[in-house]
């Protein structure tokens, strides 16, 4: 079992990357392939109750490939994890098959809850460098997550999502800017609501002003 999981792993890399010149290559310099195998390993621990043991394991693979999954986490056969460095995978996260993530990406919760807490990602996903997909939520099969994108709801599947906080752009490979997921920016309301709130305090002020130089100082 776990030769044929090494095996559906260097065929997804071989699938994924276009620099990949042999099998062999991919066996012996990839560290996403060689973070996945270690990972097998902690998860085969974790799940007998050698806990203390599979987490050295998966800190020693940290150390070996820049990549941290948490022994705990459920990843599928034919996952790709390009380049890899400061990749982070929570402990309740899962990974369908044929997914791609790229460096930096985390897959975390959001805060101290217990249980599920980590994202469900689908199958032939996309996650890309960068991003950041927090919490107890569901990326759809086949969906995109742009670079450097926060992904705090639900993604469709077959959608694409980008910015922070993420929101839906594509379902299908067609744009939907109406769609209301997270349309708008907050930084950006509460810069509107403090222009306004000037703008109706210079006038005041300039109404003040102006009763002053009549000699009534009267504020209504």
């Amino acid at each position: 079992m776990f030769f044929k999981r090494l095996r559906q792993d260097i065929s997804a890399a071989r699938a994924n990357d276009p620099a990949a010149r042999s099998n062999l290559e991919i066996f012996l310099t990839y560290s996403g392939v060689h973070a996945l195998s270690w990972h097998r390993i902690a998860c085969r621990l974790y799940k007998m109750r050698l806990k203390l043991l599979a987490r050295i394991v998966s800190q020693h693979a940290k150390r070996m490939t820049g990549i941290e999954i948490h022994p705990a986490a459920k990843i599928a056969s034919g996952v790709f994890i390009d380049h890899g460095a400061g990749v982070v995978i929570g402990e309740t996260a899962e990974v369908g098959t044929g997914t791609v993530l790229y460096q930096g990406c985390t897959l975390g919760g959001t805060g101290k809850e217990t249980g599920k807490r980590h994202p469900t990602v689908g199958e032939h996903c996309v996650i890309s460098a960068g991003a950041k997909v927090l919490g107890n939520i569901t990326v759809g099969d086949y969906a995109k997550v742009g670079a450097g994108a926060v992904v705090l709801k639900n993604v469709p599947p077959h959608a694409t999502v980008v910015g922070v906080p993420a929101r839906v752009v594509k379902i299908g490979g067609n744009a939907v800017p109406d769609l209301t997921q997270e349309k708008g920016d907050p930084y950006l309301t509460a810069i509107c609501k403090l222009r306004e709130r000037a703008f109706a305090l210079e006038a005041r002020l300039a109404e003040l002003e102006k009763n002053t130089e009549n000699g009534n100082g009267e504020i209504k």
